[in-house]
């Protein structure tokens, strides 16, 4: 009950934000009622997590106070409803409506359907991936690897005050991942919610009013409701050739049907393709993506109306400048370069910025997007103030978290392409995608106003994701090219809605060949959605015990201050209690930037060593407060040696298989 009275004002102070910057030219109309869904509650949940994340940090580290979320969320919840109170009060005094702007419009049947439909299928792909059932948490296969640090980090707020934030699988350190999803994920399940339902909800609400901006976006630029539900198949649905090719490999062997009925992995022939890369799997373990990208297509819809400004009617081809000509006459117009929305401008910005820390990766796929609508259209003195005040944004909360750098850049061609050269990227792009990027590419050329501004604008990460490296980890690029691959979904969506729209009923061959060029496009996906299905129900689930002993015993007797030594562990009844572990599985934490070979060797000799004197020192040099031992344990090869830890530091908990000991100063 109070986590949805969290959601339902945050909502309330989103409705009251977005009104500041959306224009009202674009929720005037049918499709207003949408936006105003999507900005409400994604600006409004931004903003009043980070207020009461604050709050919480204040009452606990200046007041002293043990349970910090309960007066932040009093706190800022009830300066929300006064604020909301005053509104109404106000409204009743103008005799205006409360909840409705001027013009808004009310949904149409149609739209109301999709949005019910939309809303389902994410609720079904969150809770089949992520769920309780009695006592146990459960995690599909193809999530579970991720959820071990979501988890951990959102445990280390429900159940633990990780103020100032430490990264549960390095801790005593600064934290480099973003964390603010999960900080409201462990809020509402501190407010009451059983965590699946408090993690699987604000999930289902971004993925789901994403994929509506998105459908929006399609059905504003001419495809209508076709449009939208193209879009939203595009987006779940990849295109890209490995499915043609694995089929064909298979009826050449003549099993191709077993195969299909049996094969429970994600199929590909890029490296990593079978991890899922490009697939609906990463909306479905990185589930702070979709939040960022919802706000992102916030910023983008804004942004739309001063790109269409510089545009003629994109529905004629041929009779406009090219792009590059367009391009070329605005960096000489002086209209382009005149403050316009400097106000918007600056609000846009910081609240993109605000969303550094809840996926950093979309909020530098969107700047790069808007790097294009700067290019190709006006107000390119708003986008530079837009910019700033992102990174200015992004800057200050890097500087309150991290020591040292936040990013570090690096040249890096080709990405993850064998063939690191332009022939070698370009099959690779056809491999991962089929003809999605090369086909609207070549929209690009024959659309030469608005359309062909967008594909440009939305190709921007793809060329970043294989040019720059900002973390260790080089696969974390392929988010780029997943942003620029949902925002593609709009032009594909719009031009094939529009044309079917104009389709005589009785041209089947070229309503046959339509349907065609869908189904391909949507087929790799549609496979990929499979063994999404396959690899996550009964018997390919890992469960975790939310009420074991152990983590109960942890949650009682450590809180962040603490630092405990345990094996490299990935997601078990240890890391959901979300206590501090010194160096939990080391590929999480080095791909966030963390030295994990260092901790790695200092976790070795620790455990392996003979010497009392030797493990005093290295565990008073690494500030571990507690140390765990697991039966039969080993670590990089070498046996742990209990016996060492049982003659130095005393045994304060036995939960039979493992065993904790306390370190006594």
């Amino acid at each position: 009950m109070f986590g949805l009275i969290y959601l339902a004002g945050a909502i309330l102070a989103g409705d009251g934000i977005s009104s500041l910057f959306l224009p009202e030219a674009k929720t005037n109309d049918r499709y207003g009622i949408w936006v105003r869904l999507a900005s409400a509650f994604g600006t409004g949940v931004l903003v009043v997590t980070w207020m009461v994340y604050f709050a919480a940090w204040g009452f606990f580290r200046l007041g002293g106070v043990r349970e910090p979320l309960r007066p932040a969320n009093l706190l800022v919840l009830g300066v929300v409803f006064a604020w909301a109170a005053g509104k109404f009060i106000a409204s009743r005094k103008r005799r205006r409506p409360f909840f409705r702007r001027e013009g808004i419009l009310f949904p149409e049947k149609s739209w109301i359907v999709f949005f019910v439909i939309l809303l389902a299928f994410s609720a079904f792909l969150m809770f089949y991936t992520f769920h309780v059932s009695g006592h146990t948490l459960f995690s599909g296969f193809t999530v579970f690897s991720d959820y071990a640090p979501h988890t951990a980090m959102i445990r280390s707020f429900s159940h633990e005050n990780n103020y100032p934030t430490q990264y549960p699988h390095f801790g005593g350190e600064d934290v480099k991942y973003h964390f603010m999803f999960q900080f409201l994920t462990g809020n509402l399940e501190y407010l009451g919610m059983r965590i699946d339902y408090a993690y699987n909800m604000v999930s289902l609400l971004s993925l789901a009013l994403f994929v509506m901006m998105l459908a929006v976006m399609a059905a504003k630029l001419g495809g209508g409701l076709k449009g939208a539900v193209l879009a939203s198949g595009f987006f779940f649905f990849r295109s890209g050739l490995a499915f043609f090719r694995f089929a064909f490999e298979h009826l050449q062997a003549g099993d191709l049907w077993e195969t299909l009925r049996t094969n429970t992995s994600f199929i590909g022939y890029t490296p990593n393709e079978n991890w899922g890369l490009w697939c609906l799997n990463v909306y479905l373990n990185q589930r702070h993506l979709a939040f960022g990208l919802l706000i992102g297509s916030i910023a983008v819809w804004t942004c739309l109306t001063w790109l269409e400004e510089s545009s003629k009617d994109d529905n004629t081809a041929g009779e406009d400048r090219p792009v590059h000509g367009e391009m070329f006459r605005l960096l000489l117009t002086r209209e382009a370069w005149q403050w316009q929305s400097p106000e918007k401008a600056l609000l846009v910005g910081w609240l993109l910025g605000m969303t550094a820390f809840w996926n950093g990766a979309a909020v530098i796929g969107v700047l790069l997007i808007l790097a294009g609508f700067a290019l190709f259209g006006v107000h390119k003195l708003d986008y530079v103030l837009l910019a700033f005040a992102a990174v200015i944004s992004s800057f200050l909360q890097s500087r309150i978290f991290i020591r040292g750098n936040a990013i570090s850049p690096v040249w890096n061609f080709g990405f993850i392409a064998e063939n690191k050269t332009l022939p070698g990227i370009l099959w690779f792009l056809l491999e991962i995608s089929g003809i999605y990027f090369f086909g609207i590419l070549l929209a690009a050329v024959l659309y030469r106003s608005l359309v062909s501004k967008l594909v440009w604008s939305f190709f921007l990460p793809v060329i970043f994701a294989f040019c720059c490296s900002l973390t260790p980890d080089i696969n974390v690029n392929h988010k780029y090219i997943m942003v620029s691959y949902a925002f593609m979904a709009v032009v594909w969506g719009a031009l094939l809605g529009k044309l079917l729209g104009r389709l005589n009923r009785r041209a089947w061959l070229a309503r046959g060949g339509m349907i065609l060029l869908i189904v391909s496009l949507m087929l790799t996906g549609g496979y990929d959605f499979v063994v999404i299905l396959k690899d996550n129900g009964p018997g390919h689930e890992v469960g975790v015990d939310l009420d074991s002993g152990l983590t109960e015993w942890l949650n009682e007797n450590l809180d962040t201050d603490d630092l405990l030594l345990t094996p490299q562990y990935s997601m078990n009844d240890v890391t959901v209690s979300g206590v501090m572990m010194y160096c939990g599985w080391p590929y999480y934490a080095w791909s966030a930037g963390y030295d994990t070979y260092y901790r790695a060797h200092q976790q070795q000799l620790i455990y392996s060593t003979y010497q009392v004197s030797t493990l005093k020192d290295l565990v008073s040099e690494e500030g571990i407060t507690y140390i765990l031992y697991e039966d039969g344990m080993t670590i990089e090869g070498m046996e742990a040696r209990e016996d060492t830890i049982a003659r130095a530091y005393p045994l304060v908990f036995d939960y039979g298989y493992i065993r904790i000991y306390e370190v006594d100063g």
